[in-house]
């Protein structure tokens, strides 16, 4: 019993140790094999099925067959890595076929031309036109998928990750948040400030879904002189939320126009204090936020 412990320490030992004298066997068929793969494949991740090969060749390996540990080791290395790669892999063999000849032809055209080749001259060495080419290309793309944890910069000085420069199309910037915050709220007052006629053809056209035929009978005027309060209201709201964003100062307007719209856009910019401009902007006038970005969009 004692004798099977001691056999089965120095068994131990001596796969240990075949380990550590062979980890720098694992670069060298990372190295060899990598060449293989399309650039997206993650080396780190090779050297570790690699060295999950080494491991097992150290517990299999029988020196009485006669075979020398290296040759051994690299069989199963190289083995490790390409059944790591395959059970990751869900492209069928067509596309990595075709990303294969996409890149050796690139490669080949680099080394010819002395620099990366244009699409037209990859199009004629490939001898498909550039509708295909570009197909080809997206049909390759669309098969590559990395780990969120994918780097995707170079630059050992800043490591990013597909997790940092994705964007996440439901979370809204804190900037951006503020900024529309505050256009809302000078929009509503904007809207308050204007003369009462035109007030009542932006609310009652925008917001209330009323039509130019409906204001024409409710204001007692023609459908065209709607028309025209709408557009000269558009004009004032234009007018008075672009001055809020305006840098530097004005010269004194001249004329009565320019002094009315001057006015008008120191109006707006005294209705309500920043602090609640960006507190709230669902104050005022009850109308969802799909109301308020088409007149935004009619105003810009």
């Amino acid at each position: 019993m004692q004798r099977t412990i001691e056999m089965g320490e120095l068994d131990l030992t001596e796969i240990n140790g075949r380990i550590e004298k062979h980890l720098p066997l694992v670069k060298h068929v990372v190295f060899q094999v990598a060449v293989h793969f399309p650039r997206h494949v993650d080396r780190e991740e090779l050297a570790r099925a690699g060295a999950l090969g080494l491991v097992e060749a150290s517990r299999r390996y029988d020196e009485s067959r006669g075979v020398p540990f290296e040759r051994f080791a690299a069989q199963r290395i190289r083995g490790a890595i390409l059944d790591s790669v395959r059970a990751a892999d869900w492209a069928p063999r067509s596309v990595r076929l075709l990303a294969r000849r996409l890149e050796s032809t690139e490669q080949y055209l680099a080394s010819e031309l002395g620099r990366v080749p244009t699409t037209d001259e990859m199009a004629t060495e490939l001898g498909v036109g550039l509708d295909e080419l570009a197909k080809l290309r997206d049909r390759l793309f669309r098969s590559v998928v990395l780990a969120l944890d994918h780097e995707t910069s170079s630059d050992t000085d800043e490591d990013l990750t597909l997790v940092d420069v994705l964007e996440d199309a439901s979370s809204i910037e804190p900037s951006a948040e503020l900024e529309t915050r505050e256009l809302h709220s000078y929009l509503r007052d904007a809207v308050k400030l204007l003369p009462e006629r035109q007030q009542l053809v932006i609310v009652g056209y925008f917001l209330e879904g009323k039509t130019s035929q409906d204001l024409a009978r409710f204001l007692g005027v023609t459908e065209s002189r709607i028309s025209q309060l709408r557009s000269e209201a558009l004009r004032n709201l234009k007018l008075g939320i672009e001055a809020q964003f305006e840098d530097g100062e004005d010269e004194a307007p001249t004329g009565r126009v320019a002094k009315r719209q001057a006015a008008y856009a120191d109006a707006v910019s005294d209705q309500s204090e920043w602090k609640d401009r960006l507190g709230r902007w669902d104050v005022g006038y009850d109308v969802p936020e799909d109301a308020l970005m088409t007149i935004a969009g009619s105003v810009g």
